[in-house]
């Protein structure tokens, strides 16, 4: 059954959008797979500052997230994968939204939309690293096409990283895109 996906914006995030991104993400919750507690503001600064390097850099980043209504509902989008362990270098798709948004199809929604965004920048292949145990982000990764492809060990947990991955430059039955 095809669901009916939502409509989202994507913009690249303002100095304003750190200060919603803390309140959107300031629950438990949302951060169980991002270290447990909500981060500082400082983070969110930093985190956006960075995306619009890479916007300018890249054409591409982490992206705000803004609902039918116009409010910011979370982020999604890529960037270079920015741990010192697994992947290091290649580009990793990301998704996090407010609890109240959740099974909506915002992620899916949005993550679509950066593929095509990437593709347009010419990127071949994208991962997105995920706990184990996500099952949420885990879904969006089936939705998107993405297959399981290897493991990393955590440095700080006793767990293994999950890595998926999806070759951008095939297209949607298969066969290698010119």
């Amino acid at each position: 059954m095809n669901r009916v996906l939502p409509a989202v914006r994507l913009r690249v995030p303002t100095h304003e959008d750190a200060f919603a991104w803390h309140r959107v993400f300031d629950d438990p919750e949302v951060m169980e797979f991002h270290g447990g507690r909500s981060a500082e503001l400082s983070v969110y600064e930093e985190l956006t500052a960075r995306q619009r390097r890479h916007d300018a850099e890249l054409g591409f980043c982490l992206w705000t997230m803004i609902d039918e209504a116009g409010q910011v509902i979370g982020f999604t989008g890529a960037q270079p994968w920015p741990q010192e362990w697994g992947p290091t270098g290649e580009i990793e798709i990301g998704w996090r939204l407010g609890r109240a948004h959740w099974g909506k199809g915002y992620a899916t929604a949005a993550a679509r939309m950066t593929l095509g965004r990437l593709r347009t920048a010419g990127v071949p292949e994208v991962l997105a690293m995920v706990r184990p145990g996500n099952e949420r982000s885990v879904a969006v990764t089936q939705r998107l096409g993405m297959e399981l492809a290897e493991t990393f060990p955590h440095p700080r947990l006793p767990e293994e990283a999950l890595c998926f991955r999806l070759d951008l430059r095939r297209d949607g039955t298969g066969s290698y895109r010119e």
